[in-house]
């Protein structure tokens, strides 16, 4: 008899091989951007990496704001920083939210609410930061000088494109009979718990408060590797152009952004002013304090979860 297949095993070191993978084929951006750290001011670089270990917090946070049941904390909090590992090795934040779903799942939540919590972390997460981003727009109207760099006549078929998306999604909806009854139940089931969810002002205050910490966090981190490289550039301007560039790239399928956010990035903070060596320098070294460092240690804790079966 053929011996059963090591699957929890095999899962356990899947995201090791996936960080070799995703490493050695960024090995170019990797070393450019460990060379920019060399030379960066290391009070504000330390001050960068506090940042990024308080997002681990911030999302643990709004995490337990998207529930009513309580959710232990400290694997909660050690889930968060092993999701960040898991969303940088899959696209459009799947590795993430399949994490997640399956730790309020061995926590033994219905995997209707655990999906309908899911979606409302992703709802108010997503409307804190295009919030903030409206807030900040409005306070710096000219932070981001975007025309020189947008090519002419782009506006247009952009708009055509995402209008054009939005009609095939609607007509979808409209005639698939199985797939509206499908999203028609999941809503009412979201809904139900958004309202559970609200009825508690504990609840309400850690899902909003830790989704506006969290990009605000993120943005903190890019503005104090800016200051540790010197760029010339209003802190403000700096958050705003994160906001505009991780906007803008959200659904751009690549494992964890690598690539496309790098790419938004240093046009963000161009168009807030920077030059474009030290935009670039900026966002390198940046995505290594954010990306790169916490990835190995990420794999080995979403391996040893996976083992120990916490998901």
């Amino acid at each position: 008899m053929a011996r059963r297949l090591p699957l929890r095993r095999i899962l356990c070191l899947l995201p090791l091989v996936l960080v070799v993978v995703v490493a050695v084929r960024h090995r170019a951006v990797l070393a450019e951007g460990i060379g920019h750290l060399a030379t960066a001011k290391w009070p504000w670089l330390l001050a960068a990496a506090c940042a990024t270990c308080l997002t681990w917090v911030a999302a643990a946070v709004t995490r337990q704001g998207a529930v009513v049941d309580r959710l232990p904390r400290l694997r909660l909090l050690v889930t968060q920083f092993a999701a960040g590992s898991a969303n940088h090795l899959l696209p459009t934040g799947l590795g993430a939210s399949a994490v997640n779903l399956r730790f309020m799942t061995v926590c033994g939540l219905p995997l209707a609410r655990s999906s309908a919590a899911l979606a409302l972390y992703l709802l108010a997460e997503s409307v804190a930061r295009v919030g903030l981003l409206a807030a900040l727009l409005i306070a710096f109207p000219h932070a981001l000088r975007l025309g020189p760099l947008l090519p002419d006549g782009a506006l247009g078929p952009l708009l055509l494109v995402i209008g054009a998306a939005a009609l095939v999604v609607g007509a979808v909806f409209a005639l698939v009979r199985r797939l509206r009854t499908a999203v028609l139940s999941f809503l009412r089931t979201a809904l139900g718990e958004a309202r559970s969810v609200h009825t508690r002002p504990s609840r309400a205050l850690a899902l909003w408060g830790g989704s506006l910490a969290f990009p605000v966090l993120q943005a903190a981190g890019l503005v104090l590797v800016g200051l540790a490289l010197g760029l010339d550039v209003p802190p403000a301007h700096m958050a705003l152009a994160y906001l505009a560039a991780t906007v803008a790239v959200a659904l751009v399928p690549t494992p964890g952004g690598i690539g496309s956010v790098e790419a938004a990035l240093v046009l963000a903070l161009v168009a807030a002013g920077g030059p474009v060596a030290v935009a670039t320098a900026v966002v390198l070294a940046y995505r290594i304090i954010t990306v790169w460092l916490p990835l190995l240690p990420g794999a080995l804790t979403l391996g040893a979860l996976v083992r120990w079966k916490v998901i």
